[in-house]
């Protein structure tokens, strides 16, 4: 197979047309045309569809993109490394990361990060959506809990747990009484938290008299008395250890599982690597009281 013709390849299909290519390139756009050309015939499969609305991957075209664009993208940033005698990470870092985390870590842990690798140029998206990693151009995506998913690898980087909290003033139920509950998302229809405390098992009784799309939202409402609500130990443990908030019990389920993913197919570049490194560096043992600190130390 032509490298070259591949590589050619790679860029018209990143760009989606040979125009934005040929541009991009600053290279004639019959010779990118050309070279396509010369590629299909010699795999003998059609890998873009040509229509009046531009160009669109085939089914063939879509997985020789998938299996050979970071192969390319590696040997580039190897050739280029090798060049410049320095084997620092450079170029672009995609990520996308949950909207909580991103609003109490990921600012300082792309500054840290910027600060010691210069030259990546980070992008960061907060979404809490399942994104197509291959199809929006992500390098890496941080999820709670996700989904099995074969196409992805990765590995757990932290783990929080759920803890119901009250403001001090406010009386836990006893008997067939209920509490006022601020809740996250029209979707968290129940009417009672199952908590284990220092006591035991216990069940309280919930009456929503709020439903909030942001914890920090949940977080700011329960401060100020308005109910309880069950929210990451992280986000309240410094309300706890003040006594802004008194901690009821650690709801009963599964713990919440931070994971970093990346495609299975790709090789694992130097600066997905190296974020990767820098995750573990600020989480050494993955417990919610680390997040907890780094969230509340100076920058």
């Amino acid at each position: 197979m032509d490298l070259l013709a591949l590589a050619d390849f790679n860029l018209v299909a990143r760009h989606g047309s040979f125009g934005e290519a040929a541009r991009a390139a600053e290279r004639p756009k019959a010779t990118l045309s050309r070279r396509v050309s010369e590629l299909e015939h010699s795999l003998r499969v059609r890998l873009f569809e040509r229509g009046p609305r531009g160009l669109k991957l085939t089914q063939e075209g879509r997985a020789l993109y998938e299996r050979t664009g970071a192969l390319l993208a590696e040997l580039t940033e190897s050739a280029a490394a090798i060049t410049s005698g320095s084997e620092q990470p450079r170029g672009r870092l995609r990520i996308s990361a949950p909207a909580l985390f991103s609003q109490i870590a990921m600012g300082k842990l792309v500054a840290t990060f910027a600060l010691k690798y210069p030259e990546i140029r980070l992008e960061v998206t907060t979404e809490d959506r399942p994104v197509d990693m291959v199809e929006e151009g992500y390098d890496l995506v941080i999820r709670v809990n996700p989904d099995p998913d074969e196409s992805l690898i990765g590995r757990v980087f932290l783990r929080d747990r759920l803890v119901v909290v009250a403001k001090p003033g406010l009386a836990r139920p006893t008997g067939k009484s209920s509490v006022p509950a601020v809740l996250r998302g029209e979707h968290d229809r129940i009417a009672s938290w199952d908590v284990t405390g220092p006591k035991g098992k216990s069940c309280i009784s919930i009456t929503p008299v709020a439903y909030l799309s942001s914890l920090i939202m949940v977080r700011d409402t329960v401060r100020l008395g308005v109910g309880a609500a069950s929210l990451p130990l992280s986000l309240v443990s410094h309300d706890i250890a003040a006594g802004r908030l008194v901690h009821w019990g650690d709801l009963d389920g599964p713990d919440v599982a931070l994971w970093a993913l990346y495609p299975s197919r790709r090789l694992l570049s130097p600066r997905v690597s190296a974020f990767l490194d820098h995750l573990k560096e600020a989480f050494p043992l993955g417990r919610p009281e680390e997040l907890a600190g780094f969230i509340g130390s100076e920058p």
